[in-house]
């Protein structure tokens, strides 16, 4: 069988603020292990039997952050795909069917979300194989995850009548929504129900029909974007104004809730946490005796219950319990447990405000490398700039700033004008306002640089793109 996994990789992440940023959401973020969760749900697949590269679907804001982390561990994607804008899961999934049918018509998609944590490779494994002969049977197949306390976090499926000859797969009798705790405990003493987990593995071709009779519009809009789709380098960019035309909607509500093909299959063992909140990352983190998970450079005396990570500094705590302590460049999270649900209040603020904590870290990564900022005041920013061997950054020009370039380490080949100079460390420039320059780095080893822009206004929106090896200049 043909198992096409599709690693849905949009969203904004809000929850886990302040590292979780609209322009850098959880699922780029390592936060239970040296790979991010994105790059750990890519190389999960490498522990499935039969599946093939996988189909990437995502935005064109984060479009060189999935093709450079997957570059990072290795993993080729079959294609990364582009929704203009975000329309929930149902469209997302329609279009990778389409996709994936011209390669195969009898495929079979693995939908996985890249945002959630499994902290078990061969059981994740082992519930697909469950599952595969239920979908190659035309049932769309969800994966339960067997409760183990009355979680109020999670939506619920109750199970039905078994299916036969099929262990642990079940026909579907209700999708329940998020209980309240009363509830939760009661679904958890009668049995039968399981939490949600957003994961799927259906046939493409059943999805799609099921699809046309219930939620007709998703599919036609969806088959124009696809149809109408451009290829754009390593990127299928789907048609704009079809794709907005698509009904913002999920699969549960779009499809497997009105399905008579809806059937369920248990996923025990996997360790499976959709990490929804700083506690539940903190239910899953390594703790010491008192309870405490201490990430990074952490002092703590007399703390218990405590969840804190320090990302750039130091970070001392005395005499408390139950809290989020979150420390970043540019931003400090302290939330008692109970509360670390409200995050998406400050995301809310900050956005009123028009601040841009909420959009994008102090660390920017770009196609080329990063950039992050060191120092700011009137009329002058300092940068320090990480070109990545090989990389270039745009040839442009700025109507409002000068800058100052500083090699710190690598080599620089720097256009200025009508001229080309190599500069190693140590060596500086100047980039007069209002002159067409460029910076790359022809080296082995990253290009490191602080820049000090000085003038009237220093916005990233004053730049002027002439040439750009990422298609940016047409954007």
């Amino acid at each position: 069988m043909h198992i096409q996994p599709v690693i849905l990789c949009g969203g904004s992440g809000t929850r886990l603020w302040p590292m979780s940023r609209s322009g850098h959401p959880k699922q780029y973020l390592r936060l239970t292990g040296d790979d991010s969760l994105a790059q750990q749900t890519a190389l999960r697949l490498q522990h499935l039997p039969g599946a093939a590269a996988p189909i990437v679907v995502t935005n064109n804001e984060q479009r060189f952050l999935i093709a450079e982390q997957l570059r990072q561990v290795g993993v080729t994607p079959a294609s990364i795909v582009l929704e203009p804008v975000g329309r929930n899961t149902a469209p997302a999934i329609a279009v990778a069917a389409l996709l994936a049918m011209r390669a195969a018509p009898d495929a079979l998609l693995l939908v996985l979300p890249s945002d959630h944590a499994i902290a078990h490779d061969a059981a994740f494994a082992a519930a697909v194989q469950h599952a595969l002969p239920v979908a190659a049977d035309d049932y769309l197949v969800t994966f339960g995850i067997a409760p183990t306390q009355p979680h109020t976090g999670y939506g619920y499926i109750r199970r039905g009548s078994p299916l036969a000859g099929r262990p642990k797969a079940y026909a579907v009798d209700a999708f329940v929504e998020k209980p309240d705790a009363p509830t939760a405990q009661g679904f958890l003493a009668a049995g039968g129900y399981y939490w949600n987990s957003g994961m799927f593995l259906l046939k493409a071709s059943a999805y799609l029909e099921e699809l046309r009779r219930h939620a007709p519009e998703i599919a036609r809009q969806a088959a124009l974007a696809f149809e109408q789709a451009k290829q754009d380098h390593d990127f299928l960019r789907l048609d704009a104004q079809a794709f907005r035309a698509c009904p913002d909607i999920s699969i549960d509500y779009a499809v497997m809730e009105k399905t008579g093909r809806a059937a369920v299959v248990e996923a025990a063992d996997l360790g499976w946490n959709d990490i929804g909140s700083w506690s539940a990352l903190a239910d899953i983190a390594a703790k010491d005796a008192h309870g405490n998970a201490l990430i990074g450079d952490v002092y703590a005396e007399a703390v218990t219950n405590a969840y804190i990570r320090a990302e750039h500094r130091m970070v001392a705590a005395l005499g408390v319990e139950n809290v989020v302590i979150v420390e970043t460049g540019d931003a400090v999270l302290v939330a008692h447990r109970d509360k670390v649900q409200d995050v998406k209040k400050v995301v809310e603020w900050l956005n009123k405000s028009g601040r841009r904590e909420s959009l994008t870290h102090r660390r920017v990564v770009r196609p080329w490398g990063s950039y992050e900022g060191v120092d700011q005041g009137e009329r002058f920013q300092v940068k320090r700039i990480v070109v990545n061997p090989g990389q270039q950054l745009s040839l442009q020009m700025h109507h409002h700033r000068a800058e100052h370039w500083i090699i710190v380490k690598g080599t620089a080949l720097v256009t200025i004008g009508d001229k080309e100079c190599m500069l190693t460390e140590n060596q500086s420039t100047y980039i007069p306002l209002g002159t067409v320059h460029r910076l790359a780095n022809p080296g082995k080893i990253p290009l490191e640089m602080i820049e000090v822009q000085s003038g009237a206004y220093l916005g990233e929106d004053d730049i002027v793109r002439f040439e750009d090896t990422y298609g940016r200049a047409a954007e």
